[in-house]
């Protein structure tokens, strides 16, 4: 190119902008060039996806969805948050590498975060088991609540053991304890101070989450204003004595593994937090002492774009709250862990599961989490080992080091879909917290089983989704793996962690000067409100027990009881089928099996040959396959000949006339106990395949699940 067609160009250019030169379209000539494309399928059907939370979801965004959003124009680090509560986002501090070690002896635990402290692990999260967390010592618990969970602990010895070589002077702690933080809370510190760490250099969360124990386990261990009590008495200490502590916990993961949609998680969030503030309040704790002292943890699940939006939507709304409180910007700042999904997690074909919390772990980084755990792939089978630790654990520390997340402040800002969504998460959170704070509150609509009934209606919708195969689980419902190798995962032992825990708490009994802790146990119980921690340190100190600590805290008022949110997942209806089909196999020697009568070349029935294969052994079924058959009579011979309870016809709705009838009759002369299945749904045949002896029908919008279970209950699968 010469000198003068280069400045030409260089002129033109920068006299015409280069989009200017393309005239944008139109959203009405998009519209126009999808519906052609559509060929007469209608638009809303076809591209408008109506989501669980009753949002609908739209193929394409544009500047005018956000245009009249008032949260477009915040930034980073300032009110109301959306975008993060950090003017420079992970950029100068990022998430947590915050996982879970859910082993029941505080032994294996500490080995475990010695092992994955200095491999990228940031924070130390501890599940605790469901003794600890009713206060119950572990040979006072039935056997199948001590391990079940997390980790059991018991004495100070035990957090001594759990603790050693650690540094938690720099390692935060994330502990959701349970109705009463105090007790578990007393354990940690007695056993930091033993160590040389003061109360002012532990940081994280040591939170106490009354509500949403309630709902998770149905009961609680002691009142629900007693409760308050505790929790009012442990934030105003630990704000003096221990700052960088959070004490207070909403945590939604009951809820959400109940099966509720983001909306009801988000809205039970808020009606949990408004609860707690307003219960310290009362007991004169300032706004700007509680909120700060807040952790809120939520699940994230399979809904990529949704789940960003409800965390940024979250944020918002709780700045609102807390301003509505009186609060000050900087206590208007919600704290949020994440932990991807367990509903999402399936036991078969499970390594699918590092990639579903890949994604998961990505729109909660996305969604501008302060520490994430992300599933261990063999978590709905039993404890991690190792590498299941590892693999988890690398996800985030790829998205941090190889994705290069810690450099973006919110990356979805700006984003027509991402805002739009956030706006319209929020907006039905609020009307759905408004509606359970017109109910009484939390406390009073956990008692009328309005948040429980609301919950098992979405969860009902997700299980018939599933079930007809509208949501798809790889591996489960879809594109089984019934070759797979069955994976080795241990599992909780719970009758020798019963014996072994309820020996080391006999142990410390035995040691410990009685009379000494009997005393500091009976000025534990005539405590005045100020001296409660320093006294329940002391008990500590002395020896007591969790359980000891529990019962002296609890007090003598009546404890609620409510109808609780059952933990499911969204895999369980289809791994039972495929459980009952594998027992069948172990008792009988072979899967039960179903041929398929394919007729004609392989084009005529390959299609439904396929989704007839994919159909069957989503419940455990061996598919007898093969190339297609010209005759009914050969069909019917090799069909017979298989050994088949269960013979499936594919074809053409063209074909299916002229072979069903005589094929049905060749095959039920022999053997009038075969179940007849034809692939496909021809409307206007139907009646006459019922005559000649077809039996069920299969089809793209069959009940899956329904049409399995009943076939294995026919064919005596089921034991």
């Amino acid at each position: 190119m010469s000198d003068e067609a280069q400045t030409t160009t260089a002129g033109d250019t920068a006299a015409q902008p280069l989009f200017d030169m393309f005239p944008p379209a139109t959203y009405e000539q998009w519209r126009a060039a999808a519906e052609k494309t559509l060929k007469g399928a209608p638009f809303e059907k076809r591209l408008i996806t109506r989501t669980y939370e009753q949002i609908s979801l739209q193929p394409i965004y544009n500047a005018e969805d956000i245009a009249d959003l008032p949260h477009v124009d915040s930034l980073p680090g300032f009110a109301p948050f959306v975008r993060s509560t950090r003017a420079l986002g992970y950029v100068i501090g990022r998430w947590d590498v915050c996982q879970e070690l859910p082993y029941p002896a505080p032994r294996e635990v500490n080995q475990a975060a010695s092992e994955d402290l200095p491999r990228g692990l940031t924070a130390l999260n501890l599940p605790l088991d469901r003794a600890t967390l009713q206060g119950i010592d572990p040979d006072a618990a039935p056997t199948d609540m001590v391990g079940a969970g997390g980790v059991s602990l018991a004495s100070v010895d035990d957090l001594a053991t759990l603790f050693e070589g650690l540094a938690l002077d720099r390692t935060p702690l994330l502990v959701i304890a349970g109705a009463d933080a105090l007790p578990v809370a007393a354990l940690i510190l007695t056993a930091a101070g033993r160590s040389g760490i003061a109360h002012d250099q532990l940081q994280g969360c040591i939170g106490a989450d009354p509500l949403g124990a309630l709902a998770t386990m149905g009961a609680l261990p002691l009142s629900l204003e007693r409760c308050y009590d505790l929790m009012a008495r442990w934030t105003a200490w630990a704000h003096t004595h221990a700052p960088r502590l959070r004490t207070i916990a909403v945590a939604t993961h009951g809820y959400h593994n109940g099966g509720a949609n983001v909306v009801q998680d988000l809205a039970c969030a808020l009606a949990t937090g408004v609860a707690y503030l307003r219960a310290l309040q009362e007991r004169e704790i300032d706004v700007d002492i509680v909120a700060p002292r807040m952790q809120f943890a939520f699940s994230i699940g399979s809904q990529f774009f949704m789940e960003i939006a409800r965390l940024r939507a979250a944020r918002l709304l709780w700045a609102r709250v807390v301003e509505a409180f009186g609060g000050s910007e900087e206590a208007q700042k919600m704290r949020i862990h994440g932990r991807t999904s367990a509903w999402t997690k399936a036991r078969f074909d499970a390594y699918n599961n590092m990639l579903r919390a890949t994604a998961e772990a990505m729109a909660g980084v996305m969604g501008g989490v302060d520490s994430l755990h992300v599933s261990h792939f063999d978590e709905a089978l039993g404890l991690p080992d190792e590498f299941s630790r590892r693999i988890a654990r690398n996800v985030q520390i790829i998205l941090q080091e190889e994705c290069n997340f810690f450099r973006l402040i919110d990356p979805p800002g700006g984003s027509w879909a991402i805002e739009s969504l956030t706006d319209q998460v929020a907006q039905k959170a609020w009307e759905l917290f408004q509606e359970i704070e017109r109910q009484g509150g939390m406390a009073a609509a956990l008692r009328a089983g309005f948040p429980q009934s609301a919950i098992a209606a979405t969860r009902s919708e997700r299980f018939a989704a599933i079930a007809q195969r509208r949501d798809v689980i790889i591996g489960v419902n879809m594109y089984p793996n019934l070759k797979e190798k069955p994976l080795t995962v241990r599992q909780v032992d719970h009758a020798a962690v019963h014996a072994e825990r309820s020996a080391a708490v006999q142990r410390v009994r035995r040691t410990r000067d009685a009379q000494t802790c009997r005393d500091a146990l009976d000025a534990l119980g005539v405590a005045t409100p100020d001296r409660l921690i320093e006294l329940a340190l002391a008990a500590a100190d002395a020896g007591a027990t969790i359980g000891e600590l529990a019962a002296v805290l609890a007090g003598g008022d009546a404890a609620p009881t409510v109808e609780l949110v059952p933990a499911h997942r969204a895999a369980e209806q289809f791994e039972a089928l495929r459980m009952t089909a594998e027992a069948y196999a172990a008792r009988t020697g072979a899967r039960p099996r179903v041929f398929l009568a394919n007729m004609g070349p392989i084009p005529q029935h390959k299609a439904r040959a396929d989704f007839s294969t994919g159909f069957f052994e989503a419940g455990g079924f061996e598919v007898i396959g093969n190339d297609g058959f010209a005759t009914v009579e050969e069909a019917a011979q090799a069909a017979l000949a298989s050994g088949a309870d269960i013979v499936t016809i594919c074809s053409t709705d063209e074909t299916y006339p002229e072979i069903v009838p005589p094929l049905v009759h060749l095959i039920k002369s022999s053997r009038p106990d075969i179940t007849v299945v034809l692939a496909g749904y021809p409307a206007d045949q139907v009646e006459a395949h019922r005559a000649a002896g077809v039996d069920e029908f299969i089809h793209i919008r069959a009940n899956c699940y329904e049409t399995l279970v009943r076939l294995q209950q026919l064919k005596g699968v089921v034991a």
